[in-house]
């Protein structure tokens, strides 16, 4: 079994995925984004993590390669792949499928709470009622077409969806670990504005081990879900089909 992530800058790795991966018995590839590289064939992909970033996916100018980036993460929807998209993951997946990616009246860093959606397609990933989890965002994004709404926030009305049985974006971080928190901390403290969602360096870093063995388990749950229910109606095969 073949995982593979990309990553869009050096500081965001796959954090607690990466254990869940190696437990599980995939091999695990990376494309580093920003640095010069070749895609892989989807056909040799069982399974793709889009990682988190700060630039925006509206970005093309500065960042070409995120034309190309789209390009694959739609055919690789459209295949049928499981994928899982992680804050700036979740927004290219949503911009490669018909979503709209735009500022959020808040930024929202730090730990709090996301509520499940009610009545949510009964097929589609379950999320407690309420879990506090870490977020880094100040941009957002639409639903796409035909996507499942998963799950909200105070600050963020769509912090999570799914479109067919084996993809799933994230706003927030679940794999986060003390080291990758740090990580962000470190390189983009320069976001640490005060503000009604943004929480201080000191209380970001104070989190208690629990709470990111919390969030952990929740990833891995979501990581088993997407291997185990992988969309085999051809569905998003004629909603996305491949370029």
């Amino acid at each position: 079994m073949r995982a593979h992530y990309l990553q869009h800058v050096p500081f965001e790795e796959l954090g607690s995925i990466e254990k869940w991966l190696l437990t599980a018995g995939y091999e695990i590839g990376v494309t580093r984004l920003y640095e010069p590289h070749v895609l892989p064939r989807v056909d040799d992909v069982d399974l793709l993590v889009v990682m988190g970033g700060p630039m925006s996916v509206n970005d093309e100018a500065t960042f070409p390669w995120l034309a190309a980036e789209k390009r694959f993460i739609r055919e690789a929807v459209s295949s049928a792949i499981p994928v899982l998209g992680i804050c700036l993951g979740a927004q290219v997946i949503a911009a490669a499928t018909g979503g709209r990616v735009y500022q959020n009246p808040d930024k929202e860093i730090g730990w709090f709470p996301v509520t499940a959606v009610e009545g949510a397609n009964a097929r589609a990933f379950a999320f407690p009622p309420w879990t506090e989890v870490f977020h880094w965002h100040g941009e957002t994004f639409s639903l796409p077409p035909a996507a499942v709404h998963l799950a909200r926030s105070e600050a963020c009305e769509n912090q999570a969806f799914q479109l067919g049985r084996s993809v799933i974006g994230l706003q927030f971080h679940l794999e986060t670990t003390p080291a990758s928190a740090s990580a962000l901390v470190d390189n983009c403290r320069h976001e640490l504005t005060p503000a009604p969602y943004v929480q201080s360096e000191q209380e970001l870093v104070a989190a208690p081990r629990e709470r990111y063995e919390a969030i952990n388990r929740l990833m891995d749950e979501v990581l088993a879900y997407l291997v185990t229910t992988r969309d085999t109606t051809g569905e998003l095969s004629q909603a996305f089909p491949g370029t």
